[in-house]
C-alpha cells in the first residue's frame, strides 16, 4: 500500500482503526527497512536479526548490561502485574518478563500476537499474548501495577480513549511509561521540508497529512510534548516527560553518511543532541485519577 493511499479523509474514527488494524497485520515490524533479513520468518535467527535493528536504534537509552534498562524500571517489576500496550514483535515482553514480572501482552494485530507467541515458546518464557484493542481493554480496573507502551497509541484512532483505559487498569499505586511521536523533532521537520514544500504536498495536505503519511501504520499522530502531557493530565494526578531520539535524529543523513558522521561524534553529544530533537516523547504518568 501507498503512503500516500493509506487513508482518505472521509473515513470516519472505526474505519481507521480497522485500517489500522490491516495495515499492522500485513505488514511487520521488522525493522529490516532493506530486506536484509534471510532467515526464516519466526525462526530464533529472524528474532535475533529483528532485534539487533531494534536494538541498534535504541542504543542511546539502554547500557550494555541489559536493553532498554535507561527507562523501562526493570528493578521494581520483580512479581508485579504488567500490561505491554503493543507487543509487536515481543522483544520487551521478553525483557520485561526475564525480568520477573508477570506480563499481559496486547495488540491490535494477530501477526504481532503470533509473533509474540512464537518469540517467547522458542525462549522457554511464560506470559499471557492476546489481540485486543487497547481503546476497549478487556480487563477489570485496578489489574496492572504498571503499563508499558512504545510507539503504539499514537496510531490509535482515539488515542485520548487508550490513555484513558491504561488509567482503568492501573493500581491507584500504579505507574505508566508511554512512547509517542514527536511533532517537533529533526524527523518531522525533515518530512516537512521534503514533501510539504519542495513537493509541494502544501497543496493538498495539512502539516499533520504530511507527517502521517510519511510515517509507518495507517495511520499517526504527532504530539507537542505540552500537548501530550495535558492530555495525560486528564487521566493522572503526576504526569512528566521528556524527549528521547535515535541516532538518526542526531544526524539526519542517508545512513552511509550518517554512519561516516557519527564515529567522529562524542558519546555525550549524541545523547544531548538527541534530548533536543528526537524524534520521541517518552512520558511517564502515575497515580490514575480513577483511583
Amino acid at each position: 500500500m501507498r503512503l500516500d493511499e493509506k487513508r482518505s479523509d472521509e473515513l470516519s474514527v472505526d474505519s481507521i482503526q480497522h485500517g489500522n488494524k490491516r495495515w499492522w497485520t500485513e505488514n511487520t515490524m521488522s525493522y529490516d527497512w532493506h530486506g536484509e533479513i534471510q532467515f526464516p520468518r519466526y525462526s530464533l535467527e529472524w528474532f535475533d536479526a529483528v532485534d539487533q535493528g531494534f536494538l541498534k536504534g535504541a542504543r542511546l537509552y539502554g547500557s550494555d548490561a541489559r536493553p532498554f534498562d535507561r527507562i523501562i524500571p526493570f528493578g521494581e517489576l520483580v512479581g508485579k502485574n504488567v500490561l505491554e500496550i503493543g507487543c509487536g514483535m515481543g522483544l520487551h515482553t521478553e525483557l520485561m518478563t526475564r525480568a520477573g514480572a508477570h506480563v499481559t501482552a496486547v495488540d491490535l494485530s494477530p501477526t504481532s500476537v503470533e509473533a509474540t507467541t512464537r518469540r517467547l515458546a522458542l525462549k522457554g518464557l511464560k506470559a499471557k499474548v492476546i489481540e485486543s484493542d487497547a481503546e476497549t481493554l478487556p480487563f477489570d480496573a485496578g489489574s496492572f501495577d504498571f503499563v508499558w507502551s512504545w510507539g503504539v497509541i499514537h496510531h490509535s484512532s482515539r488515542t485520548g480513549r487508550v490513555v484513558r483505559q491504561i488509567a482503568r487498569v492501573l493500581r491507584p499505586s500504579g505507574a505508566c511509561r508511554i512512547m509517542v511521536y514527536n511533532r517537533a523533532s529533526s524527523w518531522a521537520y525533515s518530512i516537512l521540508l521534503r514533501d510539504h514544500l519542495l513537493k509541494g504536498r502544501f497543496l493538498r495536505h495539512s502539516f499533520e497529512e504530511t507527517l502521517y503519511r510519511s510515517s509507518d501504520g495507517f495511520s499517526a499522530r504527532f504530539y507537542v510534548q505540552e500537548q501530550f502531557e495535558d492530555l495525560c493530565r486528564s487521566f493522572f494526578h503526576d504526569v512528566s516527560s521528556e524527549i528521547m531520539g535515535q541516532e538518526s535524529d542526531v544526524v539526519p543523513l542517508p545512513r552511509q553518511l550518517r554512519n561516516y558522521a557519527l564515529r567522529l561524534l562524542p558519546e555525550s553529544y549524541l545523547r544531548r543532541a538527541q534530548a533536543k530533537r528526537g524524534s520521541f516523547i517518552f512520558l511517564t504518568a502515575s497515580r490514575p485519577l480513577s483511583a
